[in-house]
């Protein structure tokens, strides 16, 4: 359980994410998604429950911390340094590298993005939407995460973009062997990539499984729209 106060907004979740798979967390506007990653990176406090990453309980760790360990976090805003240059965010997301190895760690960035390399000079606040989004996740690359939690990657882009980003690179990550759960406004578009996918409604899982099986259940989008309808069945898919 986790939240703002006393009263906790996230409780009763349980999820796992495999090297190479993609679990997509959607729902209605409310419904708890983004803090429940920011109680996975540390961000809000976990009253109960634990987050383990492989055989170690990293539960409340601080987000530097879990950097350390292998979690990166791309957040929907604030995600990147808007004064700096593409190069400098990237000097910066590599803060626990030594610095002589950072050139090189750019390097394997620019080639999972080859944009980049000609953006490397240009000042952040001059990029366009899906640019930006492009140099929040190369940062937090940077320290070659076993798993990234990003969230609402497509938020402000057009729907060309967005399908980009999803389907380009954010499914490349996975095939790089990244273990990535993803919040995503987009639910269809989400779900086309994903392994696997939870609906959250108030705070908590009202509905997981395959894509393509929760696409054909027929209180699939009464739940998604967030309607006060029955809680799916025992016999539903979990993980």
């Amino acid at each position: 359980m986790s939240g703002y106060g006393a009263v906790p907004v996230v409780r009763d979740v349980s999820l796992s994410i495999g090297t190479g798979e993609i679990v997509a967390v959607i729902g209605p506007n409310g419904a708890g998604k983004s803090t429940l990653l920011k109680a996975l990176v540390g961000i809000l406090h976990i009253s109960q429950g634990t987050v383990r990453l492989g055989e170690h309980d990293v539960t409340n760790l601080p987000p530097e911390d879990l950097a350390r360990r292998g979690i990166g976090y791309v957040p929907q805003v604030g995600d990147i340094f808007e004064p700096l240059t593409v190069m400098e965010n990237l000097e910066v997301g590599g803060y626990l590298l030594k610095p002589s190895v950072i050139p090189q760690r750019i390097e394997e960035v620019c080639s999972v993005f080859p944009a980049l390399r000609a953006m490397l000079r240009r000042r952040a606040d001059k990029l366009s939407g899906g640019e930006r989004k492009m140099l929040a996740i190369a940062r937090v690359l940077m320290l070659d995460p076993l798993v990234l939690i990003v969230d609402e990657p497509t938020a402000n882009l057009s729907p060309q973009l967005a399908d980009i980003l999803l389907r380009e690179r954010i499914r490349g990550l996975a095939r790089l062997g990244k273990a990535v759960l993803l919040v995503e406004q987009r639910a269809k578009a989400a779900m086309q990539i994903a392994n696997w996918t939870m609906v959250m409604v108030s705070g908590t899982v009202r509905l997981e499984g395959p894509p393509d099986d929760l696409l054909g259940r027929s209180d699939f989008e009464a739940l998604f729209l967030g309607a006060k309808g029955t809680p799916p069945p025992e016999s539903s898919p979990v993980r």
